[in-house]
């Protein structure tokens, strides 16, 4: 595959991907009901009333950790089922009609040259050789 083909098909799987293991999932039954509206645009003007308090809401948890533990879970199993469905032709067919028909207006994905390398907290050295391998890391 040519690094053209590579970043159409990569950029479709990710559009795909987002969709079907991330969008759909609980996290559209958090993403539904009312709006907020915030006049100052920051939300500093919003609050949320409880019985014993006000909260701003800017302060608010808007997930609880049952919530977030259930959409990770629906997360992690789709994504596994589709990474362990990549060489079934029919089931990558509906992965990228299910992320082509929802997602053909969204703007293309970035490639983020970062996002792979390992995290080293400032002021310490990383224990990973330059170019370390998954076997290396795994040994």
């Amino acid at each position: 595959m040519n690094k053209q083909s590579q970043k159409q098909y990569s950029a479709r799987l990710a559009k795909a991907l987002a969709v079907l293991c991330v969008r759909h999932t609980s996290l559209e039954d958090l993403h539904a009901g009312d709006p907020v509206i915030s006049k100052a645009g920051d939300y500093s003007d919003v609050k949320v009333v409880t019985p014993d308090r006000e909260i701003p809401w800017n302060d608010v948890s808007r997930i609880t950790q049952e919530e977030m533990k259930r959409l990770m879970k629906q997360v992690v199993n789709k994504l596994y089922t589709v990474l362990m469905s990549l060489e079934d032709e029919e089931a990558m067919h509906l992965v990228f009609r299910g992320g082509q028909d929802y997602t053909y207006h969204w703007d293309d994905p970035e490639f983020l040259p970062t996002f792979l390398k390992p995290f080293v907290p400032p002021g310490e050295e990383s224990t990973l050789p330059p170019q370390a391998t998954d076997e290396g890391r795994n040994s």
